[in-house]
């Protein structure tokens, strides 16, 4: 069984990327490295805001989407642990 990661990178510009692996330092080090071409190549250094851990790779990818999907302000709640707040962007839709 392995474990998964769900994470969030605030890159230079201070936009946020979300991504899976199951190495989150190497992944971390990828992205800084600038070996991953895309999103974040163009806004190194990336820094790591969030992760959560989970053992289930249907549950990660799930989870990955639904964080993709999210505004800027919900992202924030769920780095600041913010939960109230994450559950009012919720039911409001923003």
């Amino acid at each position: 069984m392995h474990d998964y990661f769900v994470y969030i990178v605030e890159c230079s510009d201070h936009s946020f990327y979300t991504g899976i692996t199951n190495n989150l330092e190497r992944r971390i080090s990828e992205h800084n490295s600038g070996l991953l071409k895309g999103f974040t190549s163009k806004r190194l250094p990336v820094k790591l805001v969030y992760s959560e851990r989970l053992l289930d790779i249907n549950q990660a990818i799930k989870f990955e989407k639904q964080i993709k999907g999210w505004s800027r302000k919900k992202k924030q709640a769920l780095i600041d642990g913010d939960f109230k707040l994450l559950i009012k962007l919720s039911n409001n839709k923003k």
